[in-house]
């Protein structure tokens, strides 16, 4: 029998593979149409494998949306990063809250699990959720260095109302027009305006 045959254990494992890949692609498109409750019915049926494979994968509904979660946390805290290295201070804070709200809109019910996954030191995805926030704490830092954004509001602030942000859309989608205006009012009051004192540091 050939190396290559798929019968063997690496062939079945690379088909393991691509089922996996498969379940995850098809997992993220019906995420964003049905939500964290969405049906895994159809996420194996989008992706053509049978519900049994999709459980072997993927146990629970949980497992499914932890292992989408955690590269979307992994994914935001990669992009604070970059944009950090290529845009100047205020523009890169700006520019990742905006696809923040963007990424947790695409995911109804994200907004509450995120802030309950940074509450529970014990959640699976609590070390990426960390990790996200402090890269987008470092983004809030160097603005507030440059003298761009208010000293008054430290990480925890921001990542409350810029979730807030996102409830709203998760809670009310006939408003969903009003984000971008929404976003420039929240943007407006974390800058100090030209001229302006600004206040003083968060308290500890």
């Amino acid at each position: 029998m050939s190396a290559e045959s798929p019968a063997t254990p690496r062939g079945r494992r690379a088909d393991a593979e691509r089922n996996r890949e498969r379940i995850l692609e098809a997992a993220r498109t019906v995420v964003g149409e049905q939500g964290t409750q969405a049906s895994l019915r159809d996420v194996a049926r989008r992706a053509d494998v049978g519900l049994g494979t999709l459980y072997r994968h993927f146990p629970t509904r949980e497992d499914l949306l932890e292992t989408l979660l955690r590269e979307r946390f992994d994914g935001l805290a990669t992009r604070a990063a970059d944009l950090g290295r290529t845009l100047e201070p205020a523009a890169a804070l700006t520019e990742w809250l905006s696809g923040f709200i963007v990424s947790t809109g695409g995911y109804r019910g994200l907004a509450g699990s995120l802030m309950a996954t940074l509450n529970d030191p014990d959640s699976p995805l609590h070390a990426s959720c960390v990790a996200m926030r402090q890269a987008a704490g470092d983004l809030l830092g160097r603005a507030q260095e440059a003298g761009r954004i208010r000293p008054d509001i430290d990480g925890t602030d921001l990542f409350t109302l810029v979730n807030a942000l996102g409830w709203i859309a998760d809670q009310a989608p006939s408003e969903a027009g009003r984000g971008a205006r929404l976003f420039t009012v929240f943007m407006d009051g974390l800058a100090v305006a030209p001229g302006a004192t600004a206040p003083g540091p968060a308290a500890p």
